[in-house]
């Protein structure tokens, strides 16, 4: 065997090894977004109910939560409940917004008629708003500081501590 060829094998395999062995230990669930300390990805989108259209550059000078959530999503059904509550909360001090994606207007409607409404849904008809923030699956939320820049993410069911946790970052 060519001593060459053997040397490069083993380099190659000792650098798989190092990759993988890099990863070991790691949340294959939880992975940061590259987004977080940037500017958010803008959007104007179509409020559920009334059909206004809402620009996110709106909310300027408050925090913000962005929720991406869906109706067919059973944990979205138990984040809800939590979502209102903590919206009701904080009243105007936080913004909350909801963007439900991969789904039909009539069934978001009855979704929000049984489980509440406390703050704006938005229809992200095509899904491009969920595609520019890279959202991988749902529930998936966003945590913007008063400057419009994402300074936390959480993917899959928040509880009232994550959403606190998570908006200290924000209000800072």
């Amino acid at each position: 065997m060519n001593r060459t060829v053997l040397i490069i094998g083993l380099l190659i395999v000792a650098a798989i090894v190092a990759i993988l062995f890099m990863g070991l230990g790691k949340d294959p669930a939880h992975i940061e977004s590259p987004l977080i300390g940037r500017p958010a990805p803008g959007f104007a989108l179509k409020a559920v109910g009334s059909g206004e259209t809402i620009d996110l550059t709106r909310y300027r000078g408050k925090p913000v939560v962005l929720n991406f959530w869906a109706t067919w999503c059973r944990p979205c059904w138990d984040e809800h409940p939590v979502l209102t509550a903590n919206a009701q909360m904080l009243g105007s001090q936080v913004q909350f917004l909801g963007v439900v994606f991969q789904d039909e207007e009539s069934k978001i409607r009855s979704f929000l008629e049984q489980r509440g409404w406390a703050y704006p849904t938005l229809v992200d008809q095509a899904g491009k708003t969920a595609i520019a923030y890279g959202v991988g699956g749902v529930p998936e939320t966003y945590f913007l500081d008063r400057n419009g820049n994402i300074v936390a993410k959480f993917a899959g069911p928040m509880s009232a501590e994550d959403i606190q946790s998570n908006l200290q970052k924000a209000m800072k």
